[in-house]
């Protein structure tokens, strides 16, 4: 009750609408209109509130005091339970009492890694974020980045990340239910290998590579990276999916159902809404959990830490990445989050890049090596980090200057 007052508070005293959530309900308002409850909720007379006024969701409240009182039981079973039931299947899913009672939270190990001397903990499956991670470290501790220029560091970070994609789509999967090679990815000798498919200055055509070659998160993702004062550590990444999820509010919850269905690969081979493909690893059937792209880091050196996320869907791990590279070169929190950035995630076998993430000499370089460069008309992710230097006692926040809705303090 205590950790869900202040979010119980502002659902029943409201907050102004500011530009992207007004945005975001005006982009998914279509699906909005389907149903009635999501009409009520989300919008004032067909459209989304106006920019500056406030907004409640008494609902919602009513819902955090029943799990502050009842815990997961006030949500999962009983009255509350059936009530999500009845509606999901009159909307023509497929929900049962049994499986809400039946859903538990898994505890699993994290991965970790060393990386020049830092050790990065980040999370495991089913968030592939970890293993994609590890892998485009370990190819990267093969190289003195410090003696190549920036153009060659930035191609070889994209052929990082084209083959830990590459390896997403093969092998991750429920570690519940599917056997992964998880210390063969991270290995040594692995990278190695992934190392030597290099050229030092030319792409790699995404359908050339060794493995599993196909056919041809989110927008509605929150992080929070948190230090206290007795040096205790969070990273926590949560999601919906897609921007307002399915769209589908229940009424009087106070909130979207998501459509982390999409997060399979419902028909292997074939993008999802990110453009990611999967295979039979990431196959949806009874009870799995779908991979996903969160992935909430620690940044572990000798005087300083870091904890790190981002929302922003299948960019996620190149952002984190990223911005993890650029905090042990020393850059502080708010300097990583502003950095401009780019992604490349296998298939499609396209550089995107955000303006300003690479000046007009840096993108024809990368052409010339054979890299397809797509300079993005908007930004992407909403990343928070702050550190804490040892020995200094300094503490560093840094909030994402791209949206009004990133915030990092000291206090």
């Amino acid at each position: 009750s205590e950790s869900l007052a202040p979010a119980i508070r502002i659902a029943r005293e409201g907050f102004p609408v500011y530009p992207r959530f007004r945005a975001s309900i005006e982009r998914r308002k279509e699906v909005l209109q389907r149903w009635p409850a999501s009409v009520a909720l989300y919008m004032v007379d067909g459209a989304a509130p106006a920019e500056g006024a406030t907004w409640k969701n008494p609902d919602i409240a009513d819902t955090l005091e029943r799990i502050a009182s009842q815990g997961n039981d006030g949500f999962y079973k009983g009255e509350f339970a059936t009530k999500l039931v009845d509606a999901v299947r009159a909307a023509g899913g497929i929900w049962s009492l049994d499986d809400m009672a039946a859903y538990t939270v898994r505890e699993r190990e994290p991965i970790s890694l060393d990386y020049r001397g830092w050790r990065i903990v980040t999370s495991p499956p089913p968030s592939s974020g970890g293993i994609a991670l590890g892998e485009m470290f370990n190819i990267l501790s093969g190289y003195n980045l410090a003696k190549r220029d920036r153009v060659h560091r930035i191609h070889l970070n994209i052929e990082a990340m084209r083959r830990a994609y590459r390896d997403r789509a093969e092998y991750l999967g429920d570690p519940d239910y599917v056997k992964m090679p998880v210390a063969e990815l991270l290995s040594p000798l692995y990278a190695a290998g992934l190392r030597a498919s290099i050229h030092p200055d030319k792409a790699t055509p995404s359908d050339l590579l060794p493995g599993y070659i196909p056919p041809d998160e989110s927008e509605h993702t929150t992080h929070y990276s948190i230090i206290d004062a007795e040096g205790n550590m969070a990273a926590v990444t949560k999601t919906v999916n897609l921007t307002l999820g399915s769209g589908f509010v229940v009424a009087g919850t106070g909130f979207v159902l998501n459509n982390e269905m999409d997060d399979f690969a419902l028909l292997p081979g074939q993008p999802n809404a990110f453009g990611l493909v999967g295979g039979d690893a990431n196959a949806p059937k009874p009870g799995h959990r779908p991979l996903s792209s969160m992935t909430p880091s620690f940044v572990i050196g000798n005087d300083r830490v870091g904890v790190i996320g981002t929302p922003g869907g299948s960019r996620i791990i190149t952002m984190v990445f990223e911005g993890i590279l650029a905090f042990i070169d020393g850059e502080l929190p708010e300097q990583v989050v502003a950095n401009p950035r780019y992604h490349h995630q296998y298939l499609p076998d396209v550089v995107s890049a955000e303006p300003k993430a690479f000046t007009r000499e840096e993108t024809r370089a990368l052409q010339a090596m054979g890299h397809i460069v797509n300079d993005a008309e908007r930004t992407w992710g909403l990343m928070n980090m702050v550190s804490w230097d040892r020995k200094t006692n300094t503490l560093h926040a840094g909030s994402d200057p791209r949206e009004e809705m990133s915030s990092g303090k000291v206090q």
